[in-house]
């Protein structure tokens, strides 16, 4: 049978709940998998980050083991997947560190060793040369840095814009943006050449809006860039980990539109129509932005519960409780990328007793009541809200999107308010097993509960909770532990 290093039991007996997951480890855990998923499937998710060493499928358990071929390669596979939804066939698998160091298969069934090699082997022919020129030397080289000039810019161009088109074609680890002769120009680093190639080949000459904002691209004599701040004018998706540094002033809006032949986004109408939707990418706005929110507990989820939790994931603007269905939600966010940020991470968690089901919506908006209309307060729009977390750009809420854990990030915490008054306040809503105050920053602090459910209840409860006449707590899921 297919055996684990340190399992000591065939692999349907193995124990999945990987309990010190997230220590560095060259085995990488998927969970959510489909069940008919194939191995080359799985293999996939790890190829663009270095040569991948072994595969363990679990089919009847919706899991798998990737094992890289060195700890440098599987933590740049995990670190990205924490900002970038991984996909097999369109859904959302979740991807973090196994705490098994590696993975023995020589007592496999000849049939199941055969299929893993057989992929193993096909994936290994599409990685690019330069993979393994040295130890641990998973990432860079030769054309796989694109230079991109934006040409006849009337709309600005973001990092995350640049993300979400580019991304398309492969795994893109980099991006920085700059302004050269009065041009603005970008770098963005695939993880691998055919990537990169597919990507320039697809998107060279192409307009992102209608008739401006033009690409073009050739390729950097950079074979890696060096990316020193995550904000808004460069990313380093496998190091969540970097400061945001001093924020730059945005680029400021164009104030004249040119009607022509689409563009990969279709057209602005005026610039104060982009302005006031704050500048989100044209067309996209709604598209995938929908959520349905399934298996709630109707007697103690309401809209505002609904918009805390999906909030640290997005920004939340409506949310409607189905009225003939009380345990089921439509949930908008503001963009695409943060309703499959939101599905990827709280798909399953339990809130109030309850695993949350979550999957796309075919509705492309939240519709308000008419006037008049019995809604019973299931309806709310949030659009105006103050607590929205991810509305000023360069944020450091962007680096710090964590899944659900036991333990909170605190902070906006007075000076005169004590561990006592925190802790007091937060057993309300389950245990507190531990506290510790941040030593160079005493506004913040980490709370962990007694499991991540509890953190689910707490985090609902305490966000935006008044501390002091002026400051209301702000609570977030936190990667640390205490």
């Amino acid at each position: 049978m297919m055996m684990l290093e340190d399992s000591g039991a065939n692999y349907t007996e193995v124990k999945l709940d990987n309990k010190n997951a997230g220590k560095a480890s060259r085995v990488v855990h998927i969970r959510n998998v489909l069940s008919d998923a194939t191995e080359s499937e799985i293999i996939s998710l790890g190829v663009p980050f270095g040569r991948v060493t072994n595969i363990l499928l679990l089919k009847g358990k919706n899991q798998a083991f990737l094992e890289m071929e060195n700890e440098t390669a599987a933590t740049t596979m995990v670190n990205y997947y924490s900002h970038v939804t991984a996909n097999v066939r369109g859904k959302p698998v979740y991807v973090q560190f196994s705490n098994h160091k590696e993975l023995k298969t020589e007592n496999a069934p000849a049939q199941q060793t055969a299929a893993a090699q057989a992929a193993l082997a096909a994936a290994q022919s599409l990685m690019p040369q330069s993979h393994g020129a040295q130890p641990g030397d998973t990432l860079g080289g030769q054309n796989t840095v694109l230079r991109v000039i934006v040409e006849n810019m009337l709309y600005p161009v973001t990092v995350d814009i640049l993300h979400q088109i580019f991304s398309k074609f492969g795994a893109v680890l980099k991006i920085i943006t700059f302004t050269k002769n009065n041009t603005f120009q970008t770098l963005i680093q695939f993880a691998d050449s055919v990537s990169a190639q597919a990507a320039k080949l697809s998107l060279d000459g192409q307009n992102i809006y209608n008739a401006c904002c033009t690409l073009r691209i050739d390729y950097s004599k950079l074979t890696t860039l060096n990316v020193k701040y995550n904000n808004e004018k460069s990313r380093d998706y496998t190091r969540p980990d970097l400061p945001s540094g001093d924020g730059q002033p945005p680029i400021d809006p164009a104030m004249a539109y040119v009607p022509g032949m689409p563009g990969i986004f279709p057209a602005m109408p005026t610039a104060a129509a982009a302005a006031a939707a704050g500048l989100r990418m044209a067309g996209q706005m709604q598209q995938g932005c929908v959520l349905l929110v399934s298996n709630l507990n109707a007697e103690l989820v309401t809209p505002e519960v609904l918009f805390t939790l999906f909030g640290v994931y997005g920004d939340v603007h409506r949310v409607k409780i189905i009225f003939a269905k009380k345990d089921t939600a439509l949930v908008q966010l503001a963009e695409p990328h943060q309703a499959q940020t939101a599905m990827t991470h709280l798909n399953g968690v339990k809130m109030f007793g309850k695993p949350l089901r979550i999957t796309l919506s075919k509705h492309q908006l939240v519709q308000l009541p008419k006037e008049g209309q019995p809604d019973a307060g299931l309806t709310k729009d949030f659009t105006s809200s103050p607590l929205h977390r991810f509305k000023k750009p360069g944020s450091k809420n962007f680096m710090n999107i964590y899944p659900p854990s036991a333990t909170l990030h605190l902070s906006n915490i007075p000076p005169n308010v004590t561990e006592q008054d925190i802790t007091s306040a937060f057993s309300r809503h389950g245990s507190v097993k531990a506290f510790k105050f941040f030593q160079k920053d005493r506004k913040m602090a980490l709370i962990q509960m007694g499991s991540v459910e509890e953190a689910v209840t707490a985090l609902v409860a305490m966000h935006n909770y008044q501390l002091s006449n002026s400051s209301h707590l702000r609570v977030s899921f936190s990667k640390a532990t205490i």
